[in-house]
């Protein structure tokens, strides 16, 4: 069944099935963008896990203190290893999926949409879409993402750090489940979004660095120079990584610190007086290197994957 279209003399279907399918195919290109980033963002962890656990331990070493010689990320390593062989490098990779699953499951997704909402303003006014309208689609993903994924950000660091407490006092998790039941039991609800603040402020700033710069760098590198297009997202994947781990580290530094657990801290601010108080400045920089092989790669392979299936699914 049709009715035609007095203006245009177009027909236009009216058949329930047609009508489905196509809300069924909206619907589809809609949620594709946040499958495609759980899954990118799970790849990419899975590869650069155990850079992640490295730099957690560094981040929590020498906590209080100002002098004494950092450790290196290999003897970090080899002591994780010792410890409890080389699937110890993988501890805590579970929750690493959940925040996955969850934080890039969103970012992507949410920046995909909101990146496409901004387009289409910035064209109804007669402009292309610029760094500003990038820098506030990353910011406002990464925010409500790490919002939403806080409890496996705390179900991961309870179980990379559990491994620095002494053996009768470790909890010795199964998985994220039970490190989010336990915690929630003896803590309370509230404890699984400890450290909230710092982790979005952290995605936001991760995002902006990550996402923006890498959407940036992309639209300059295709405008400007010959490139392969799997040379120009290395290239951008490249820039945005270094840019996410230097505006990122200070405060992943601090929710590391605060979703370890205990009452060192009262909150962000406290921790971050008495980091610079007691260890200096510089302490929220320690391990940058580690960092930034953990963001770069994964930024990389992320945005790779990511590029990948977009383009074979548009193909």
């Amino acid at each position: 069944m049709s009715l035609q279209n007095t203006a245009s003399g177009q027909k236009l279907s009216t058949d329930p099935v047609v009508a489905a399918k196509s809300a069924s195919v909206s619907f589809a290109s809609q949620l594709l963008p946040f499958l495609v980033g759980g899954g990118s963002g799970i790849i990419a962890t899975t590869c650069i896990h155990p850079i992640d656990m490295v730099k957690v331990r560094l981040q929590l070493l020498g906590a209080g203190a100002r002098s004494g010689k950092a450790p290196s990320p290999l003897d970090v390593a080899r002591n994780i290893v010792a410890e409890g062989g080389f699937k110890g490098l993988y501890a805590g990779i579970s929750a690493a999926w959940l925040r996955q699953a969850t934080y890039a499951t969103m970012r992507l997704g949410l920046f995909d949409r909101f990146l496409a909402t901004l387009d289409t303003r910035a064209t109804g006014k007669g402009r292309i879409l610029g760094f500003g309208d990038r820098a506030m689609a990353s910011l406002a993903a990464g925010g409500i993402a790490a919002a939403i994924a806080n409890p496996a950000e705390v179900g991961l660091i309870r179980m990379q750090s559990d491994g620095m407490k002494p053996k009768v006092e470790r909890a010795n998790y199964r998985s994220v489940v039970d490190a989010l039941v336990r915690v929630a039991k003896t803590e309370g609800v509230a404890a699984l979004w400890q450290g909230a603040y710092p982790t979005v402020i952290r995605a936001m700033a991760l995002n902006f660095g990550q996402l923006a710069f890498f959407s940036e760098s992309k639209s300059y590198f295709k405008k400007n120079t010959s490139m392969s297009s799997l040379s120009i997202t290395v290239a951008a994947s490249g820039v945005g990584g270094f840019f996410a781990s230097f505006f990122s580290l200070p405060f992943d530094f601090l929710k590391t610190r605060l979703q370890r657990g205990g009452h060192a801290y009262a909150g962000m601010l406290d921790c971050a007086v008495k980091v610079v108080k007691d260890e200096g400045p510089l302490r929220f920089y320690r391990g940058f290197g580690t960092y930034f092989l953990r963001i770069a790669p994964h930024t990389v392979i992320t945005l790779i994957v990511a590029d990948n299936i977009n383009a074979a699914l548009r193909r």
